[in-house]
């Protein structure tokens, strides 16, 4: 940069003064929340969530009521009234990718006949392409080292390709949606081949993706430069993409898609900000903090398997004192669920295998050790009125560790996932409504008086 250039990403300390007088504008007391019984984050105190719609998506169970009184138990999610455990089983005991017929479930609302299965995945795989030189065009040319970034930004431009990108009819936007999910493991691995060449200075690959490979087959196809990947492999991405693929319609990123899809906007625009939801830390950023917590650990003790030592590493999480000094021991805890995630005990079997195959059992077994004492550690430390237990991202970036997965491509996959639902909610939400989503906001600020300038104080 040059003397006479500007750096506009700098914060300068003026900035710093402006910033402090905004933020000073705008607290609002806690107590203002109860005093107006407003449900801060769409939650009650109890943490429930304030019914915002309706929906047949899918839906989670974690309490019972006895008596008229609510009973946390063992989690349990539905797609489509199917438990996930139960689809999971099915498709497993036959041998089958399931990724596929579970974006068929979620968006016709039926579970395939073996003829519909193969036409859809058929059709999926005819979707998976992109127009001719967009990859060199919009993808390789601005490389960005934020690969939800780049995914936000590839689904705006594909806009510019579609002749009828602002029909919002169900027949152009299931065809719109099928063609995202179609592509959007190309988006982001491509992104990410671009990132790692122009800014790490690695290789340069890029495959084509194969029709009639699965989803999860193609994402390991067209990241790894041999293309290689194990069954095994294979079919443990295949169960991620399941098992991230909707969440009940209460999460931030799918209740966007219905936010944006009820003011009547384009299919690409609602996906980017629905994208731009997920990409948040307390959203889909999540499992990264996991793996760097664990990391931080295997360094910290010396004997993986010696349970005081894990144990006090934890208090010390939760007192601040060590690794990130946010007081979290991330993986833990869900606004739902209390006694167990399903996602999480569905997933933790097929971990342990990968882990054996790959020769990461003492990984593993830290893992579940903390998985074992945190819950515990965390009631004892913050009494908390429904219960503690491991949520799906506890052990989703182990997997993709495992999987040799980048860690710039962990966000994105959940995306190349819940693309699936977000497709399902825009079709109910265009399908039901035909209302703008307009919460109201209930003011804090007092009315005052005008006054002239030369009566103001700095």
């Amino acid at each position: 940069m040059t003397k006479n250039e500007i750096d506009y990403s700098e914060i300068t300390p003026e900035l710093e003064i402006l910033a402090d007088k905004a933020k000073n504008s705008v607290i609002i007391d806690s107590e203002l929340y109860k005093k107006y019984d407003v449900k801060r984050g769409l939650r009650d105190l109890d943490g429930k969530g304030v019914l915002a719609g309706l929906t047949h998506i899918s839906d989670i169970q974690a309490v019972k009521i006895v008596n008229g009184e609510r009973i946390p138990t063992d989690g349990n999610l539905y797609y489509r009234g199917y438990n996930i455990k139960d689809l999971v089983r099915g498709f497993e005991k036959e041998s089958r990718f399931g990724f596929e017929e579970i974006t068929y479930l979620l968006i016709f609302g039926k579970l395939p006949a073996k003829s519909e299965l193969e036409e859809f995945t058929n059709l999926l795989g005819s979707y998976r392409s992109l127009p001719k030189n967009f990859v060199r065009d919009v993808i390789m040319k601005a490389p960005s080292n934020d690969m939800m970034n780049t995914l936000a930004r590839s689904v705006l431009t594909l806009y510019s390709y579609d002749s009828n990108a602002d029909d919002i009819s169900i027949p152009n936007v299931l065809r719109q949606g099928l063609q995202l999910i179609s592509v959007f493991p190309m988006l982001a691995v491509y992104a990410y081949q671009a990132y790692s060449h122009y800014q790490k200075g690695d290789s340069l690959f890029i495959h084509p993706p194969v029709a009639d490979l699965s989803s999860a087959e193609n994402l390991l196809h067209i990241l790894r430069p041999t293309s290689e990947y194990t069954p095994l492999e294979a079919k443990i991405l295949d169960i991620a993409l399941v098992l991230h693929a909707d969440h009940g319609g209460g999460n931030n990123s799918t209740f966007t898609t219905h936010v944006i899809t009820s003011t009547g906007t384009d299919t690409y625009s609602t996906v980017a900000a629905s994208l731009a939801s997920l990409k948040g830390p307390r959203h889909g950023g999540a499992n990264l903090k996991v793996i760097k917590m664990i990391e931080d650990m295997k360094k910290t003790i010396t004997d993986w398997k010696d349970e005081e030592a894990v144990s006090r590493y934890l208090n010390d999480i939760l007192d601040k004192k060590i690794f990130d000094k946010q007081g979290l021991i991330y993986g833990m805890g869900h606004a739902v669920y209390s006694h167990s995630d399903p996602r999480e005990v569905i997933f933790r079997s097929f971990v342990e295998k990968l882990a054996e195959e790959k020769g990461l059992l003492d990984e593993f077994n830290l893992y579940a050790l903390v998985e074992k004492l945190g819950p515990d550690i965390i009631m004892a430390k913050r009494p908390i009125y429904k219960g503690v237990c491991c949520n799906v991202d506890f052990y989703s970036g182990f997997v993709y560790s495992m999987l040799n997965l980048p860690v710039e491509l962990y966000t994105p996959l959940f995306a190349c996932a819940r693309i699936s639902g977000w497709t399902a909610h825009r079709i109910e939400e265009l399908s039901n409504n035909g209302k703008i989503i307009r919460p109201a906001f209930k003011s804090a600020q007092p009315q005052r008086e005008y006054i002239p300038m030369d009566k103001r104080e700095n």
